[in-house]
């Protein structure tokens, strides 16, 4: 993916977006419905939205396949995880003028072997035995040694640390255009 396939003006429209997404849905408990004729906007993208609060994760929910036009996706997964993600309360009021968003656009994934992953530059999803998981590139920057990386993976999936090493672990890796307000 070409990392300059959207320009600066794009990249903060996007996180424009998503900010008063989360205003109207945190402080009005309205939907926002924004209105785009940028084409790119418009293509069925893979996204996340990643939410921190002083430097720590404080939301992340996204689609990995391209399921909705971009902005659509962006808009969803901003109150998705803000709202919804299991791991945290919903944002507050208070919360909301602190909180940092980051928006990841992915390729498709691809399936990969296990010698083919790509640390720094893949975001890994790992099936096996019907338990699924998914780490975005950025993670890479918390565990850079490929092992770290995949036995925590293996580990969000609900496996045993070294499940990663079974023959029968299926991977698909993906690249992702990651920005943030940040």
């Amino acid at each position: 993916m070409n990392p300059d396939q959207y320009n600066q003006d794009e990249k903060k429209e996007l996180l424009k977006i998503a900010r008063t997404t989360l205003k109207h849905k945190i402080l009005e408990e309205k939907i926002y419905q924004p209105q785009m004729s940028n084409p790119k906007f418009l293509q069925k993208r893979g996204v996340f939205v990643t939410l921190h609060l002083n430097g720590q994760l404080r939301g992340c929910i996204g689609n990995i396949e391209p399921v909705k036009p971009l902005i659509e996706a962006v808009r969803d997964n901003a109150i998705a995880c803000a709202v919804e993600d299991p791991r945290f309360f919903p944002l507050t009021r208070n919360e909301l003028a602190e909180v940092d968003i980051e928006i990841s656009i992915l390729t498709k994934p691809v399936p990969k072997t296990l010698d083919e992953i790509q640390p720094n530059i893949d975001g890994v999803i790992l099936s096996k035995d019907g338990f699924t998981a998914t780490f975005l590139p950025q993670v890479w920057q918390e565990l850079s040694k490929k092992e770290d990386f995949l036995s925590h993976l293996c580990q969000k999936a609900g496996l045993e640390a070294n499940a990663w090493q079974d023959s029968d672990c299926q991977f698909s890796c993906y690249q992702a255009i990651a920005f943030g307000e940040k």
